[in-house]
């Protein structure tokens, strides 16, 4: 799976693009990437990627989700055999405002060990929560 900011950027830069009642399938479907995973309000765009022996998760959610911190995150994975907690790769980062209405873009890098890469599958993971200051998300993969 392959997927950029800039690629997600562009499904919103359309400004004459109306408000519409189910705004999560409109998210979904203005994006050419497959979706990881949904809350009530957001959508999460998820896959590992692997630098200099480093491996990562990184997540770009679209949605009402909006912060700006410097205090990291935390997103938890639930599976069936398996409970992880994986760390932000930096402390600070903020959401962009998309032209549309009560929609930002948010990337979020985690950090995470090579033999965890696997559980990242959406076959195996029940539940998401991303946890940000005051906020959490709970999301459920598609």
């Amino acid at each position: 799976m392959k997927f950029g900011l800039n690629k997600i950027r562009a499904a919103f830069s359309d400004k004459k693009q109306t408000h519409n009642e189910n705004q999560i399938d409109d998210i979904i479907k203005s994006i050419d990437e497959e979706a990881f995973a949904v809350s009530e309000e957001n959508v999460l765009f998820g896959k590992t990627s692997e630098l200099g022996g480093y491996f990562y998760v990184i997540t770009i959610i679209v949605g009402a989700f909006k912060i700006k911190t410097n205090k990291g995150a935390k997103l938890a994975l639930k599976g069936q055999d398996f409970d992880l907690v994986l760390n932000s790769d930096m402390d600070e980062f903020e959401s962009d405002h998309s032209y549309i209405n009560n929609r930002y873009i948010t990337r979020i890098d985690f950090q995470i060990e090579k033999e965890d890469v696997a559980n990242f599958d959406k076959n195996k993971i029940t539940a998401l929560t991303l946890s940000v200051k005051k906020q959490e998300v709970v999301f459920k993969t598609l």
